[in-house]
This record gives structure tokens, C-alpha cells and sequence, in this order.
């Protein structure tokens, strides 16, 4: 098995995988816990359907899917806060709608057009549809990620979990939720090469969940889901590898069972004590 591991990293594409899948991995563990702590989770859903009628869109045009995706994924990112603030449709209406509307228009465009396409890799994500240039735009934008979100960590933290208190001190509230949303979709945009668009929003939630399970302070919390986050995707392309299973299923797979250990450790372990 260890010679079938070893053999693994022969391959160019699964290089690429391992490199764009651990900073992906990473990126979104930091993203997911402001999510969750917020009540958000369903955005990253909303964002990867968009992020999938983008793709449709760059692939029948003819044009480099990640450059068109992002910049079209960030503006419907700010247009969901505005829309949650002014707009008689609020929360997960507006997430559903929005996510229905965009997987119909690329279906329905790549279908009318009959672009030579395999659908599926834009749904449920594939390790070969990442070329060199994906990695080189995946590195830059998701070290942009980390050190926007380092940063900026104090002022996340702060709207997470008090926005109007927030705002008391002094905080630009306004400012850092378009930044935080710009984080969110420059992660959903950058996964979805690899996880599909249906199964991003796991990489993002689960570790989360996870260590929520276990540990209760942010900063325990962050650290703990890119542990599970990291970890979950070195076993699950692993496994993909050796059993030829698809990847991103491969990978949510892995992370409910991290899930179920973490919550029987809560159930069975933490509370007798």
C-alpha cells in the first residue's frame, strides 16, 4: 500500500490535486467556522450554484472558467447582503432562489448550445479538469485568503458573533462583511474544480461541525477544523486514489466520518466527565 501511495504523487494531476485540495482544505476550514457561528452555512451553497451557471457561461463562450467565475460569484456574494438588508426576501429564500435560478441557466445553456462538456465535472468536481494555470491562480488567490483573514481576524471574530456591537466600537461593519463574503466566494469558486459544485459547501461545514463537537472557544474551534479539514482530504484523495472512487464524494465520505467520531466523543466521553 505504501508503494501504491508513493506511486500517487507520479502523476502530474494528482500533484496538482494534492496542491490546490490542502490550500483549498485550509482556506475553507477558516471560512466555515464564521459561517456556521453566523448561521450563514447555506451561503457557500448559493455561491457554488452560481459559481456552476459561471462555468457553464466561461466554457460555452470559450473563455478561462476560474477568471470569469470569480469576479461574477464576488458580485452575487455583495448582492445577497444588500438584498438580505433592503428586500422583503430574506435568508434562505433568497439563497434558494438565486442557487435554482443559476444551476437552471447553465444546464439549460450547455444543453441549448450542445457544448462538448461533461456536466459532472462542474457538479460533483474532477481532479483531471485542473490544469496548470487552476494552480497557479488557486495558490495566489487562497495566500491572499489566509492573509486577508489573518488580518483581519479580530474584526471576523467581532461580526461573528455581535454585529451591532461591533458597529458600537467602531468597527465597518459594512466593509468587513464584503471582504468576508469576498473570502467566501474566492474559496467556493477555487473548490469547485476539485469538489463539484453540489459538494463544496461540505469541505466548508463539515470541519466545523466537527470540532464543534468537541471544543467550544473560536480560536479552538478554527484551529481544529483546518486539522479536520486537512485531514480529511489527505485520506479521501487517498482512498479516491486506491479504490478509484470519486474524489469529492470521497472526501464528504470521510468527513461524516470524522463527524460521527467527534460527536461519540461529545456523547460518550466528554459529557461523563
Amino acid at each position: 500500500m505504501i508503494n501504491d501511495i508513493l506511486d500517487m504523487f507520479s502523476y502530474t494531476f494528482m500533484i496538482r490535486a494534492f496542491v490546490v485540495g490542502l490550500l483549498i482544505s485550509l482556506c475553507a476550514a477558516l471560512i466555515g467556522v464564521s459561517l456556521v457561528l453566523r448561521r450563514n452555512s447555506m451561503i457557500g451553497d448559493g455561491l457554488s450554484h452560481v459559481g456552476f451557471g459561471a462555468f457553464a457561461i466561461a466554457t460555452i463562450v470559450g473563455i478561462a472558467p476560474l477568471e470569469f467565475a470569480i469576479p461574477i460569484v464576488i458580485v452575487v456574494s455583495f448582492l445577497i447582503l444588500r438584498l438580505n438588508d433592503s428586500s422583503k426576501i430574506h435568508g434562505d429564500s433568497m439563497i434558494a432562489l438565486i442557487s435554482a435560478s443559476s444551476l437552471a441557466i447553465g444546464t439549460f445553456a450547455i444543453s441549448v448550445t450542445g457544448v462538448n462538456t461533461d456536466i459532472n465535472n462542474y457538479l460533483f468536481g474532477s481532479i483531471l479538469s485542473i490544469s496548470d494555470v487552476d494552480v497557479i491562480i488557486s495558490v495566489i488567490l487562497s495566500i491572499i485568503v489566509i492573509l486577508l483573514y489573518v488580518f483581519s481576524y479580530n474584526k471576523i471574530f467581532a461580526i461573528t458573533f455581535d454585529e451591532n456591537f461591533a458597529k458600537s466600537i467602531g468597527i465597518n461593519t459594512n466593509f468587513y462583511n464584503i471582504v468576508f463574503a469576498s473570502l467566501c466566494s474566492i474559496v467556493v469558486v477555487l473548490g469547485m474544480r476539485l469538489m463539484g459544485s453540489l459538494l463544496i459547501s461540505s469541505l466548508i461545514i463539515f470541519p466545523t461541525l466537527s470540532s464543534m463537537q468537541i471544543f467550544k472557544k473560536f480560536k479552538t474551534v478554527v484551529f481544529s477544523s483546518i486539522v479536520v479539514s486537512i485531514i480529511s482530504f489527505v485520506i479521501g484523495l487517498t482512498t479516491s486514489y486506491l479504490n478509484a472512487t470519486p474524489t469529492g464524494a470521497t472526501i464528504v465520505i470521510v468527513n461524516l466520518i470524522i463527524f460521527i467520531i467527534f460527536k461519540l466523543i461529545s456523547v460518550f466521553v466528554l459529557k461523563r466527565k
